[in-house]
């Protein structure tokens, strides 16, 4: 028998369809000589400290740190049932196909079963970017040989390692010191959580210790045959800051007195550029998150858990959880059924016939920056597209322009810029005019202009002529301050999280975390910001993020490498080594194994000062009391989430 075996019921149900199992077994879809069978994310975790000594149930300084000689895996309570059902299927099967998800936790997923079941038969790789019949008859096809993904096991497996080591002993020795200052709450701390809170604690303090300075503009509302357009004054650079805000009010009020005495402006120069702009890549998961948050308002968490949908249940999109906005050019070729597709499911496409080429090869198209993933698009199965409303159809409505914008020609517009000298002052207005909306045109707001506003505050100039004066109808002096950094939203922060590399200075590894996209995955960030909301470290008001009292200490308080996002780079240098067979596994989680007793054993003395309210564990669990001998805080730090969502 050969089984296939997928990551989520859903998948399953979708690949046994085109495989034509069809009858309903015991945790499987049956077939002729083929089954189909899933697991429900990881059927198996790794066991806590108590299951290798009964004495980790109670925390202990003296216990630290814990590194487990012989790795275990644990059957997950929750779901033994199906893990019955799979190690059953594996133990009949004669060949197995792994069809869960294509990447590293998808690689993870399968290989421990398939470790932990003892199964020995030959492995083959169902390698899949969407769930539509095409996609997945097109992948069965294609399938690889099981070796050459299995290195994404192993480094798969020494992140969920030095993650567990981080996660076991810091939490307990960070709790346990704050128990000693009285504090009784649960202390997280993690690889990819930490160095995020700290982005968030920064940029708060950034905000409570910014201090107002005042500057001064002048704007100049001028008349060029009784069409009105507006100048901005243009103040010596010796009296402006870096960002060109005049700091000298003295001189401001002068020149605005100039040029109101003086009454006319004369065009000293007039300049217009024909400027482009290429169509912007199609949606990377992050960047979509980043979209949806300024759009419409969506938490990143929120906008995952619909591009999920969108991919699962409706078909409608490839894989979401991608770290790529680039396409491969194989799949070019599919793009004139797909815009078809479009069309027939929303017929307000069809003002963009005129202009769509299926032809047409944007920057997209790039074999070389194609990972594991290629851009979030649509698929040609649009069946359900009537079935979608609300945020579900408004994700997929920005999903669908950004691939449509690929086959649509450059935006064009004319950019004039006109110097004015008035009373011994420089003046610069510029103008906007533009020649071809190009893709623009498929921006959801372009095909329901009664429902958005085009963002652009451009204005447009009258006609102007170099040597002429124009009368000044206003000229509006206005006194100003400097505003602080705005604090994050989730989408920014997913967008911090991406660009961490420039708050690195080593040029190795800012160089590793602009490779690596960041701190944390496409598929994890959302599940970190919530998991720090949970936690109580990050708090939401409005769309904003703060950072609670307890964060400021903790940040405070842990070595700094754990907060550091460059120690997620060198994590992923050696991850990237182990993924390619360069250093083995067991090297890679040794050398972290005895990082991790250095940094245990250079925090054991610190005194801690935390403020604030007892923050809880993940999913809720009660702070820490003294009188329960720490049970609330063990079941806290070892109760172990979903590995695409630890940190």
């Amino acid at each position: 028998m050969r089984l296939l075996l997928c990551e989520k019921p859903s998948q399953a149900k979708d690949i046994a369809q085109v495989l034509g199992a069809r009858r309903r077994g015991d945790g499987c879809w049956v077939g002729d000589g083929v089954t189909v069978t899933w697991c429900i994310g990881h059927l198996l975790e790794t066991a806590p400290p108590d299951a290798y000594d009964a004495r980790y149930k109670r925390w202990a300084l003296a216990d630290l740190p814990i590194v487990p000689e012989r790795w275990r895996m644990q059957v997950k309570p929750k779901t033994a049932g199906q893990y019955k059902a799979v190690k059953r299927l594996l133990g009949e099967a004669r060949e197995l196909v792994i069809a869960t998800d294509a990447d590293r936790e998808g690689e993870m997923i399968a290989r421990e079963l398939v470790e932990h079941c003892r199964y020995r038969g030959p492995i083959q790789r169902l390698w899949l970017s969407a769930l539509d019949d095409a996609s997945i008859r097109k992948a069965l096809a294609a399938l690889k040989p099981g070796a050459d993904t299995f290195n994404l096991y192993h480094a798969a497996l020494g992140r969920s390692r030095a993650d567990w080591l981080i996660g076991m002993n810091m939490s307990r020795l960070f709790t346990l010191l704050g128990r000693q200052s009285g504090y009784q709450g649960v202390l997280s701390v993690g690889r990819v959580q930490t160095p995020t809170l700290r982005l968030v604690v920064d940029r708060d303090r950034a905000i409570a210790d910014f201090v107002p300075a005042p500057y001064w503009t002048i704007e100049v509302q001028l008349l060029a045959g009784g069409t009105p357009f507006v100048a901005q004054w243009r103040a010596p650079e010796d009296t402006c800051d870096e960002q060109n805000r005049c700091l000298n009010q003295a001189l401001a009020q002068q020149a605005a007195e100039a040029m109101r005495a003086v009454g006319e402006a004369q065009l000293v120069q007039l300049k217009t550029e024909r400027m482009r702009e290429a169509a912007p890549l199609p949606f990377d998961l992050g960047t979509l998150q980043e979209v949806c948050s300024k759009k419409l308002g969506l938490g990143a968490q929120e906008t995952l858990d619909i591009a999920q949908a969108l991919y699962e249940t409706y078909k409608l999109i490839t894989y979401p959880r991608s770290d790529c906005g680039y396409l491969p050019l194989s799949q070019h070729g599919e793009a004139p059924a797909i815009l078809n597709a479009l069309e027939r499911a929303d017929p307000a496409l069809s003002i963009l016939r005129p202009h769509l080429s299926p032809s047409r090869k944007s920057r997209a198209w790039n074999d070389a920056k194609v990972g594991a993933h290629h851009g979030i698009i649509p698929t040609a199965a649009t069946q359900a597209f009537e079935r979608l409303s609300g945020k579900h159809r408004a994700v997929y409505t920005l999903i669908r322009a950004r691939y449509l914008a690929q086959f649509l020609p450059t935006h064009e517009y004319d950019r004039t810029q006109a110097d004015f000298e008035c009373g011994g002052q420089a003046l610069r207005a510029v103008g906007k005019q533009i020649v071809e909306p190009g893709w623009k045109r498929a921006l959801p707001e372009a095909l329901a202009p009664a429902k958005g506003r085009d963002a652009s505050t451009a204005q447009t100039l009258p006609a102007l002529h170099q040597g002429q004066r124009y009368d000044v109808e206003q000229v509006n002096l206005k006194d100003l301050f400097t505003q602080p950094p705005k604090p994050f939203t989730e989408g920014d922060l997913i967008k911090a999280m991406k660009n961490v590399a420039k708050l690195v200075e080593d040029p190795r590894l800012k160089q590793k975390l602009k490779d690596t996209t960041g701190i944390g995955t496409e598929a994890t960030r959302a599940s970190i910001i919530q998991g720090l909301l949970d936690r109580g470290y990050l708090t939401k008001q409005g769309k904003a993020l703060a950072a609670t009292p307890a964060a400021f200490s903790l940040i405070d308080a842990v070595p700094r490498p754990i907060a550091d996002p460059g120690t997620t780079a060198i994590w992923e240098q050696a991850l990237d080594m182990v993924q390619s067979g360069e250093m083995p596994l067991e090297e890679f989680v040794a050398k972290q194994s005895a990082w991790m007793g250095k940094l245990v054993e250079r925090c054991a003395g610190l005194r801690l000062s935390i403020t604030g309210p007892a923050l809880t564990g993940p999913k809720g669990a009660k702070p820490w009391k003294r009188k329960r001998s720490g049970k609330s805080a063990t079941k806290a730090a070892t109760k172990r989430p979903s590995r695409k969502t630890a940190g």
